[in-house]
């Protein structure tokens, strides 16, 4: 355990960082109108260098969010709009003859940026959508044997329609494991509502300031690794994980082994506990207390929980799981 003059430094280092942080939010918020959950989420993967899956229905401001964020952060945007026809080389690059050489160059894709917009991820067949995962995991891709680095930070943003199946492919669960979180949108409220209609009938733009620097996030990132998690932090961590996979374990009932078919992955234990360290960082804190991981827990694991055919068609959700484990682990 850290001594408190440690925790103090931390806590300085922390409150300010979370200044820096809450200034490029409050930027993005002048452009978006409330989703401020998911923009504070955005945030807190960004800081733990993750991937998002955002889930929701058309003309929501996905891409909007993602946009206003890379501007805010000065760093490169691309969106990518995945289609049935599109083709790996179409994402990471291909290699071109040059005739006036008389040999091959390398044409990089748009994966070389610093946001990457995968818009309507699940349009794609499985060999595109997988083009992407060397990308998130590995921070790198292969084009034609050759190897090539991404940039830093580098965080991938993919979208999905909830709703409409028609001509969709079902995402492999391991490139959907690669993403830290999956945020669920749901609709404005009427109040803002009426603000978005008079800001697109009325002309009203809104440029947000650059704020952070590509090397600010770096540091951030870094910073982040050093947010203290003490050991009881971890054990309910691991608890919290392996509760998804055995839950008579834990004095669950049985009905929730049988809505199980698959529990969480050792990244769901990995990702609680950097994006916690991130939701401190954000409060202004040099450590992780069990509200910060709880905060998180259903944006890590609802993507990593597999149901049974059971849960499916009596309409049990992965977060109502998620309630019911956290309702009866115990924090420290």
């Amino acid at each position: 355990m850290k001594h408190q003059p440690e925790i103090e430094e931390l806590n300085s280092q922390a409150d300010a960082y979370s200044k820096r942080i809450n200034d490029a939010l409050n930027e993005i918020k002048r452009v978006i109108v409330g989703q401020e959950h998911i923009l504070n989420k955005l945030l807190i993967c960004l800081v733990a260098n993750g991937h998002v899956l955002l889930e929701g229905v058309p003309g929501l401001a996905k891409t909007l969010m993602v946009k206003t964020l890379s501007d805010t952060l000065s760093a490169r945007f691309r969106r990518i709009q995945f289609t049935p026809d599109l083709l790996p080389a179409d994402i990471i690059g291909t290699k071109i003859y040059d005739h006036r050489t008389a040999s091959f160059t390398t044409q990089k894709g748009p994966i070389f940026s610093n946001f990457i917009l995968a818009d309507e991820v699940n349009r794609s067949p499985p060999k595109v959508q997988s083009a992407l995962l060397e990308a998130m995991q590995e921070r790198q891709v292969s084009i034609y044997g050759e190897t090539f680095g991404l940039d830093s930070p580098f965080m991938v943003l993919a979208t999905q329609n909830p709703i409409e199946t028609e001509g969709t492919y079902k995402l492999p669960e391991a490139q959907v494991d690669r993403f830290t979180f999956k945020l669920l949108i749901e609709y404005p409220r009427r109040e803002e509502e009426k603000i978005i209609i008079q800001r697109n009938t009325q002309g009203i733009a809104i440029t947000p300031a650059k704020v952070l620097t590509t090397g600010d996030i770096i540091a951030l990132q870094r910073f982040n690794q050093k947010i203290y998690a003490d050991e009881m932090i971890e054990d309910y961590v691991t608890e919290l994980v392996d509760a998804t996979r055995y839950p008579e374990n834990y004095g669950l009932d049985g009905d929730i082994k049988e809505m199980i078919e698959y529990g969480a992955s050792p990244r769901a234990s990995i990702w609680l506990i950097l994006t916690g360290k991130a939701h401190a960082l954000l409060n202004a804190r040099g450590y992780v207390i069990p509200e910060d991981i709880k905060a998180v827990a259903h944006d890590v694991l609802r993507h990593r929980i597999i149901l049974s055919y059971e849960a499916e068609a009596e309409g049990i959700t992965a977060d109502h799981i998620i309630d019911k484990i956290i309702a009866n682990i115990r924090a420290p």
